[in-house]
């Protein structure tokens, strides 16, 4: 969350170009919305998985609790992205359902619940903002952070979730699999799925795609905000992509 934050200071700040970026998460975690920290069920302040504790982490977007285990997690930093909040949802995620649409799964958008609010769980229902597959089941939420015409939009796209930690967690049975996750326990990778959505991304947004690993200095800089921000959790997966048209 951190690097998404410091991510969108630079390319607002700084001409930092740009960036579509993905990562998973190793301990597990659940990532908060901005407004949500003190509205959260009190077991979550003491939840642990694998002999690791799940750790609570505040995201700079708003929304519910999200649950970051077998997920993967997309940001994309931009910005004169002209239209509505929806209109600039629809925009952004449209590499993401052409992704999946490359890899056989059609996805389209939710539809607003009002019940959304009253629940501590992203994943138990879906809004306007979030790609449900075909059966209606949630297979990405999305949230954004805007800053005039500069804006951070990331998003958790559920692919293997462990049903007792999700049990833990939320006190519930989890969802039925979602097509994504049924494609997943068929062979489908990690690797293969961000293949699918880095094109796709290039191909919507008339983008060239370059590697770019964080350099030494920008991590000392991406752990100093993180300090002052409050807790992190560590992060792994591709480095972030950045674009320049």
């Amino acid at each position: 969350m951190a690097i998404d934050t410091w991510l969108l200071d630079q390319h607002q700040h700084h001409g930092h170009p740009p960036t579509l970026r993905f990562y998973t998460w190793s301990p597990a975690a659940i990532s908060l919305g901005v407004s949500q920290r003190r509205h959260i069920p009190d077991h979550w302040r003491n939840l642990s998985w694998q002999g690791q504790p799940v750790d609570l982490v505040q995201r700079p977007t708003g929304g519910r609790g999200v649950l970051h285990q077998g997920d993967l997690t997309y940001a994309v930093i931009t910005s004169n992205v002209e239209g509505s909040r929806s209109q600039v949802y629809r925009f952004l995620c449209q590499f993401l359902i052409a992704g999946w649409a490359k890899l056989g799964i059609s996805l389209e958008f939710g539809q607003p619940d009002r019940d959304y609010s009253r629940s501590s769980n992203c994943f138990a229902l879906a809004t306007s903002a979030d790609l449900v597959d075909s059966q209606g089941h949630k297979v990405i939420g999305s949230a954004q952070l805007r800053r005039g015409a500069y804006l951070l939009q990331h998003g958790s796209i559920s692919l293997a979730p462990d049903p007792e930690l999700w049990q833990q967690v939320f006190l519930t049975p989890g969802p039925l699999p979602n097509q994504a996750q049924l494609a997943m326990q068929h062979g489908l990778t990690l690797a293969q799925a961000i293949a699918s959505f880095t094109q796709t991304a290039a191909d919507c947004f008339n983008a060239q795609l370059m590697a770019q690993p964080l350099s030494d200095r920008e991590w000392i800089d991406i752990y100093a905000l993180a300090q002052k921000n409050g807790p992190e959790c560590q992060c792994s997966g591709p480095s972030a992509v950045s674009s320049r048209r």
